[in-house]
Formats: structure tokens, sequence, C-alpha cells
């Protein structure tokens, strides 16, 4: 009698368990505030933001068109750009359409899964970005200091190589911890005060302590950051100490001009990233995190196209093919 007693209060208590078990993770969704305030402002946001988009799709499209239409750009430096400038739409697209729904929403809800799978794709296309910034002055390190023997090194060849290696370790790069902050428990609340699926607002919302996960996001994150930006600076100090010895002076101008469209593009790019994932953010509040996530996020793949293209004489005169293409394309 007494066993089967046991028997029944250790079923019961086995049953208890498996409920809470069952009932810890019980967040379906996640409501992102984005940036509250009257429905005028969000209006003039959406609409500010939607020409942001719009402006970022036709100018990164132009470049892919212009590169594949003009044979004369069929060089790694251009081809580089082309995927690139494909990257920047990816990486645009998985942020800014959620953002625009729900700057119209009332709820401004976003499933569970939905949120990460932002968040997968949010971080792994930023790493590939970072990846592609350091093949592009690599390439540029090639043609500078060692221009003789560039054609024989970057082929079209390595170039694919290096393309393919920079989406396949970008998206590898963040994927296994990505896993694990998807399998906290997540019981309420469940709002994110940010316009997107960071991983800070999650592992906050995580009913259970998640430091280590934490602590390894991060010293991933930053470890990437830090070894491709001191690749990155110490490519272009070399390409710098080659530029300076240049005899002619246009020969000078013209690296300057090449290499100065990708250095504005990578202290943009890497400043506001670092100062988001490499620098302490404890201290700063939660609107100068959206307005820096929302510089790297939305207002840098926007300005990119106009950056490599406004002092590229290549480059200005092929997006000229290509908008006069698209007029005679046009029915009359």
């Amino acid at each position: 009698m007494c066993q089967q007693q046991n028997d029944l209060s250790l079923s019961s208590l086995h049953s208890l368990e498996t409920m809470n078990k069952s009932e810890i993770s019980t967040v379906t969704q996640f409501v992102l505030l984005g940036f509250p305030g009257p429905w005028k402002i969000q209006i003039m946001l959406f609409s500010m933001i939607l020409l942001v988009y719009i402006l970022t799709l036709t100018g990164n499209t132009a470049i892919i068109c212009a590169v594949r239409w003009d044979h004369r750009l069929h060089t790694p430096m251009y081809v580089l750009l082309a995927n690139f400038s494909f990257l920047e739409i990816w990486y645009v697209t998985c942020t800014i359409p959620n953002m625009l729904v729900n700057l119209l929403s009332k709820t401004k809800t976003i499933s569970f899964s939905g949120c990460f799978a932002q968040f997968y794709f949010f971080f792994s296309l930023g790493t590939t970005e970072c990846f592609f910034l350091c093949v592009m002055a690599y390439d540029r390190y090639l043609a500078i200091c060692h221009p003789l023997h560039y054609p024989s090194i970057m082929t079209g060849h390595l170039c694919v190589i290096l393309v393919l290696l920079c989406w396949l370790i970008g998206f590898l790069g963040h994927g296994i911890t990505i896993f694990f902050i998807s399998q906290l428990p997540f019981c309420g609340p469940n709002i994110i005060d940010h316009f997107l699926c960071d991983v800070d607002p999650l592992i906050t919302l995580s009913c259970a302590p998640a430091h280590i996960i934490e602590h390894v996001s991060h010293s991933v994150s930053s470890l990437i950051i830090i070894l491709t930006i001191l690749y990155i600076l110490g490519s272009y100090a070399l390409v710098l100490r080659a530029v300076l010895q240049v005899p002619s002076s246009a020969g000078r101008q013209k690296a300057f001009s090449t290499c100065g469209s990708h250095l504005v593009v990578v202290s943009l790019f890497y400043g506001t990233i670092m100062a988001m994932y490499v620098s302490p953010t404890s201290g700063n509040s939660v609107a100068m995190h959206k307005v820096i996530t929302l510089i790297y996020s939305v207002v840098t793949p926007v300005l990119n196209p106009f950056i490599y293209s406004l002092r590229n004489r290549d480059m200005k005169f092929a997006l000229r093919q290509v908008i006069c293409g698209m007029k005679i394309l046009k029915p009359s």
C-alpha cells in the first residue's frame, strides 16, 4: 500500500514537472516597439524609411546591372562590388519590410520563429559583409601593391572561391550561438524595445540565466569584427605606402579615388557596429542603440551605391548606359 502511494506521488511529481517544463516556453510571439510616437510621426518615419528602401534597392540593382551588362567591368573588383550590392539588397530586406509593417501596425508583433529567422539572417548577412570588405581590401592590395602579378593571382576562379567563402563563413559564424539562444525558455514578458530582433533584448527576455551564451555570442561578434577590421586597415596601410611611392600624380589620384570610396564604406559600417557590439554599451540608452543600429542597417546600404559610383568614371559611364537602356526599353 505504501509502495503504491509512493509510486503515485512520484508519478504526480513527474507529471507536474513535465507540465512546468512544457509551460516554460509560453511565448509564441514578440512585440517590437520600434519607434513609439504619435501617428503622424509613424507615417513620416514610414515614408522616409520606404524611400530609403526603394533607393537602396534601385541603387544596388543598378550596380549589379551595370557590372552584368558592361564587359569592361568584368574584372574582380567590379564582380566583388556587384556581389556586395547583392548582399546589401538582402541585408536591408531582412529588416526594413517588417519595420515598415510595424510602423503602420497597432499590435507590432512578430512570431517567435520569424523573430529568430530575422535575427539569424541579420547577423549572418552582417558577418558576410565584414568578410566581403576584407576580400575587397585584399583585391585593392594586390592591384596596387603587386600590379604585375595581379592578373595571375586574382583570377576569376579565385574570385568565385573568395565570394563563396564569404557567404559560407558568414552564414555559419553565428548559427550555433543563435540556435542555443532560440532554445532558451521565454515565459514572458515578450516586449522588445527595438525595431528588430537583436541579441541583447532577446537574452534579456529569457527566463533562465544565459551568461555563458551571452558571453560566447559577444566574444564571437567581437572576434569577427576586430580581426576583419585589423586585416582591412593593414591592407590599406600597405596600399597607402605603395600609393605614396607612385611617381605620377594622376596614378596617385586614381588609386586614392578607388581606395577612398572603400575606406568611407568601411568607416561607416565598422564605426557603428563596433560601437554596438565591441565597446561596452550598457551605459548607452535604448534610443542610442536604435540610432546606431539604424545607421549600419539602413543608412549605410543606401549610401554605398553613391559612394562607389560618385568618383569612379567607369562605373558612372556604365550606370549611364543602364539608365539609357531602360529609357529605350520603355514603351513610347
